[in-house]
């Protein structure tokens, strides 16, 4: 038998915190960690678009992970950081806060639940699915999803300013 079909594949994910909520975001996706800085608000943004930032001479937008899940607004402390994430279909990086940064865990492919189809919720179409790591539940998040669509809303925005 072949040793590499008996390998399972295993991801690192920084796990952050919402509230009492641990998520996971694949690490190739995360460009860098910042700590809090000042974020230049944009007039007529989506209420989860806190602004922008100026990271080494680079203009990011930052969304706000709780606003967009539905939770309470921000509020920053010691321990919140802005995640820059690079998605290849964006062209770009783009900012998301978090409470805090606990660390990175490995899960593998076969341990990670997938959300049910039953289950359509918003905060649902988030996630691909549920890790475990050092005996606590960590929501993996779909950062395509958690992001490009916010694109998608803008340009229902401008279409509408076009029109």
């Amino acid at each position: 038998m072949d040793k590499r079909s008996l390998e399972v594949e295993a991801k690192q994910y920084i796990v952050t915190k919402l509230g009492t909520e641990q998520y996971g975001i694949d690490i190739s996706f995360v460009d860098n960690i910042v700590r809090m800085t000042r974020i230049t608000r944009v007039p007529k943004s989506q209420p989860y678009f806190k602004g922008i930032i100026n990271l080494r001479g680079e203009v990011i937008p930052v969304m706000s992970l709780r606003l967009k899940f539905g939770l309470s607004d921000d509020e920053f402390t010691n321990a919140t950081r802005i995640i820059i994430i690079k998605l290849e279909e964006l062209g770009g990086s783009i900012g998301i806060l978090v409470d805090e940064v606990k660390e990175v865990v490995t899960i593998a492919d076969d341990s990670i639940e997938k959300p049910s189809n039953s289950n359509n919720s918003e905060k649902a179409k988030y996630l691909i699915g549920v890790g475990r790591a050092h005996d606590a539940l960590i929501s993996l998040l779909n950062m395509q999803n958690v992001i490009i669509e916010k694109d998608k809303e803008k340009d229902k925005e401008k279409d509408k300013e076009l029109a």
